[in-house]
């Protein structure tokens, strides 16, 4: 594992194409829904990479902080951290003008049965945010979940395909990216719009939900047959570089790796690290929910972090029962269901 540690932190670190595009963001950085999945590591790296390019940027971390370990570990990094709920508008608008906003707001699990709640989340504070930063540079995070499923013989959704969402999740997302698109057009204002899936960490994410399936010897569903993914650095990073490319009308970018994965590969890989033969129940479906990340290649270039070494520090963590959070993907998920 001492090896794998050191992959693992040298994959934590930024790179040289993120520390030169940190020197082309002119002003400071806000990350709103900072106390997320993806939140505290990707206000991290923004502190780490001004520092290592020699920058002084402010770097401001805004959530509620339920986690008060994640708002002490960001304050003692240096991060200037706003406790407060997007919601509350009076408090909202209390927040500084920053020249460059990362929007990660939104709700995901537990929708089903809180619908209102959902769209207010997902597409009703989308609004006043976009009124509020009408004169930042945006970068909007929203998913893959836009897309009608493709079919696995295929390249996965491009950008240019028409949003087709399967369940009131999917569409009150599709609802934050018409927000955004209005505002964007009435203000002039520069918006990205960020449509991931799935990052991927030891702590969460699809590889390490197959990856406790086959050490537990629990069947896994192959329903939805095959995925994309991307290693939650790399994502960080091209979100980050991503405040670069905001346009009025929004660009709207796929974030994901490049290759379509099997489930049932990514189970026989765990497999063969874990000297276990996993098993699996029901059909692969002739679709599934894909993106086609072409677009983020080429203004991006190829992710650092390859399939194969996520699997391996992912086996390695679940072997050594590393720390993980009870965020499941639903990546199975075919009705919309979340």
């Amino acid at each position: 594992m001492t090896n794998l540690q050191s992959v693992y932190q040298e994959l934590l670190s930024p790179s040289e194409a993120l520390i030169a595009d940190i020197n082309q963001i002119e002003g400071d950085i806000m990350i709103l829904g900072a106390g997320g999945k993806m939140g505290p590591s990707l206000s991290l790296l923004a502190k780490e990479t001004c520092k290592k390019a020699g920058i002084d940027k402010n770097i401001i971390a805004v959530a509620r902080f339920s986690d008060q370990e994640t708002k002490t570990l960001l304050d003692e990094s240096g991060i200037e951290t706003i406790t407060m709920d997007l919601l509350a508008d009076d408090q909202l608008q209390e927040l500084p003008e920053v020249k460059n906003v990362l929007y990660l707001a939104g709700t995901k699990f537990g929708t089903k049965d809180h619908e209102p709640y959902t769209w207010t989340m997902n597409s009703y504070l989308p609004g006043r945010v976009a009124n509020k930063f009408k004169k930042s540079n945006i970068v909007v995070f929203s998913t893959g979940n836009v897309y009608p499923f493709t079919s696995i013989h295929e390249a996965g959704a491009e950008e240019s395909l028409k949003p087709n969402p399967v369940g009131e999740y999917g569409m009150s997302c599709l609802g934050r990216e018409r927000i955004f698109q209005y505002f964007s057009l009435q203000n002039n204002t520069p918006v990205l719009i960020f449509r991931l899936n799935y990052a991927i960490d030891v702590t969460y994410g699809v590889l390490l939900e197959i990856g406790k399936q086959v050490c537990n010897h629990t069947p896994i569903d192959i329903g939805m047959g095959y995925v994309n993914v991307i290693w939650q650095q790399d994502a960080n990073e091209i979100a980050l570089r991503s405040l670069l490319h905001c346009n009025a009308p929004p660009k709207l970018l796929n974030v994901t790796g490049p290759e379509i994965i099997s489930v049932q590969w990514i189970a026989n890989e765990f497999g063969k690290r874990m000297n276990t033969d996993p098993t699996f129940i029901n059909h692969e479906a002739e679709n599934a929910l894909l993106s086609n990340a072409s677009e983020c290649k080429r203004l991006f270039g190829h992710p650092r972090t390859d399939i194969h070494t996520m699997i391996d520090i992912i086996s390695e963590w679940i072997l050594q029962g590393g720390r993980t959070i009870n965020k499941p993907t639903h990546f199975n998920e075919r009705t919309g269901n979340f």
